[in-house]
């Protein structure tokens, strides 16, 4: 058996994309140095495994996002031929119900549009012979979970609905930019990861006022954006 020591682990040092080696080492003990050369590939082959996936959990989740219905939003049924039960501008109500022609009362919040329409057609099927419904979400305000609220020093601080590959760009072009008062390149994300709020900071003036876009990150359903005042 080989023990490594603090020699060797200088000598090979496993770095993400490359090994560092000492080739005159390798020669002189050249057991011991394929030994070790072993060791730095698997810990370098899990380093990579370990960002990899991280990478693709994002990614993934990211690409799959769906918009789920909330209250206040708006809705157009459409049943396909039949245009005495299909109608337009349904608000879902405060406790997530919408009534349509032939169904009183059906849960929409929480579900996506196909989800809702499936529904809807299950209970027009005592009705009508395999019903085709489609529902457009035709405005929208989402649960506190698909939206990015934004507090602090912007110039029309607000929630804002969550769409697919919002930016902080896109965010400050709809909150008006910062206040003269703004401390922008102090501000941060509040995001839920799990059980946990994880803060990033973020530089809002430097993408603002100087176009720094290494400064422009993607946003997530449900952040929080705050931004301090600056102290004088």
């Amino acid at each position: 058996m080989y023990v490594l020591d603090a020699r060797d682990l200088v000598r090979y040092t496993p770095i993400y994309g490359g090994l560092s080696v000492n080739a005159n080492h390798t020669t002189r003990h050249p057991i011991r140095a394929w030994l070790i050369l072993g060791i730095c590939l698997v810990s370098a082959a899990c380093g990579w495994l370990h960002n990899g996936s991280q990478t693709a959990t994002v990614a993934w989740s990211l690409q799959d996002y769906e918009y789920l219905i909330a209250p206040g939003d708006t809705l157009n049924v459409f049943v396909w031929q039949n245009p005495d039960v299909s109608v337009q501008n349904v608000p879902v109500r405060p406790d997530g119900m919408i009534s349509t022609p032939l169904v009183d009362d059906m849960i929409a919040s929480g579900k996506t549009s196909r989800q809702l329409a499936k529904d809807i057609a299950g209970a027009l099927a005592s009705y009508i012979k395999d019903p085709s419904v489609t529902v457009t979400v035709v405005e929208f305000v989402g649960g506190y979970a698909q939206q990015v609220r934004i507090v602090g020093e912007a110039v029309k601080p607000q929630a804002l609905p969550y769409k697919k590959h919002m930016t902080l760009l896109d965010v400050m072009i709809q909150v008006e930019g910062l206040t003269p008062y703004a401390d922008g390149n102090k501000a941060k994300i509040v995001r839920r990861v799990g059980e946990q709020d994880v803060e990033t900071r973020v530089r809002l003036e430097d993408l603002v006022k100087k176009g720094d876009m290494s400064a422009n990150l993607e946003i997530s359903p449900g952040d929080v954006i705050i931004i301090p005042e600056a102290w004088f």
